[in-house]
């Protein structure tokens, strides 16, 4: 795989993640449930992280915050340069758009749209143009292999070109940050390797800050910093 000829620019900076004490507490019920502990992290852009753990060690949690698609309860939180403490909904929602990218296990394309529209959503959905939107996503689907699945839609594609499209949708806005939720983990080992490389390659060749949540061994190879929660705290 070529990847796209335009590189997309450098988002370098002190550190791409800080989180000082960072606690989530849920209430449930009657009952208060410690989802993140006290956790301390400063992650350099450009690195590859590997969060691993059980079920219930918080990976998932902590990625939620990162993107910020939860709050958290107390401690700071920095991500890309934003604090992530205090900021109102529309900026949560245009950091969300702008600075971060997701890829979900569950790869959750929209099943009404094609390839190509499902990569477009979040580009026009920020307000950019469509000619520049549809000249990157087709930069982007050729670089994953799936220059000739443009028109086709999520239920005619296999797992694995699924998943690579939505690393394509992930990485439409030039995100500096991204973020995978057991990206392999309704995949096939050859297909499971194939997506953890294109992330490897992902950081390597755009410099991009990517943290990976997951139960497989594939991508310990390539990471710069492995973080083993426990109990919603970094183990030992």
């Amino acid at each position: 795989m070529n990847a796209p000829a335009s590189k997309p620019p450098s988002h370098a900076g002190p550190l791409s993640i800080l989180a000082r004490r960072l606690t989530r507490i849920y209430t449930v019920g009657s009952v208060q449930v410690t989802g993140i502990d006290g956790i301390d992290l400063a992650v350099a852009p450009g690195q590859l992280v590997v969060l691993k753990g059980d079920s219930g060690s918080g990976k998932s949690t902590l990625l939620s915050l990162l993107a910020g698609l939860d709050r958290l309860s107390a401690g700071r939180l920095t991500v890309a340069g934003h604090d992530l403490n205090d900021c109102e909904e529309a900026e949560l929602t245009d950091f969300r758009r702008n600075t971060v990218g997701m890829i979900f296990q569950a790869f959750n394309l929209l099943p009404t749209l094609t390839v190509l529209e499902n990569v477009c959503l979040p580009a026009l959905l920020a307000g950019r143009a469509y000619p520049a939107v549809r000249s990157k996503a087709g930069e982007l689907l050729d670089w994953l292999g799936l220059g000739d699945r443009l028109n086709h839609q999520p239920r005619q594609l296999s797992g694995g070109e699924m998943q690579r499209s939505a690393i394509a949708r992930a990485l439409i806005n030039d995100p500096a940050i991204v973020l995978a939720d057991e990206p392999t983990g309704n995949l096939d080992s050859r297909n499971a390797r194939k997506v953890m490389a294109l992330l490897a390659d992902l950081n390597r060749r755009f410099d991009r800050t990517v943290v990976i949540a997951t139960h497989s061994d594939l991508a310990d190879g390539y990471a710069t910093m492995v973080l083993r929660l426990q109990d919603g705290r970094v183990a030992p």
